[in-house]
């Protein structure tokens, strides 16, 4: 069964930055794409950016230009740098991963709190 490990959630204050890394625990055959999502208390999980097998990004409108994605389809790993955060980016950060089929994988969440 394949796993996707996440790390690098933390406290920071606002205008600050964190990376958060996933790695998936074995090879995913017919990966799609790679990217994260976030949960707010209280609120739906949103897509916050994604990374196609092509290279291709997409990211939501609220962090467009404050976070970025990058990826390493051999070592089916997903990275977010984010930057210039706000108390508004709060939530638990998902790690996922989509097949061709539509299978999806899921990590566990890290917990990102933005706060003085």
């Amino acid at each position: 069964q394949v796993r996707l490990v996440e790390s690098g959630g933390g406290l920071v204050q606002p205008g600050g930055s964190l990376r958060l890394s996933c790695a998936a625990s074995s090879r995913i055959f017919g990966l799609n794409r790679m990217g994260w999502y976030r949960q707010a208390p209280g609120k739906q999980r949103e897509l916050v950016a994604t990374i196609a097998s092509g290279g291709n990004t997409n990211y939501a409108d609220s962090v467009k230009g404050r976070f970025t994605i990058s990826g390493d389809n051999a070592k089916i790993t997903v990275d977010l740098q984010m930057n210039s955060l706000k108390p508004e980016d709060t939530a638990v950060y998902y790690c996922n991963a989509v097949q061709l089929g539509g299978y999806n994988f899921w990590g566990q969440g890290t917990q990102v709190t933005v706060s003085s």
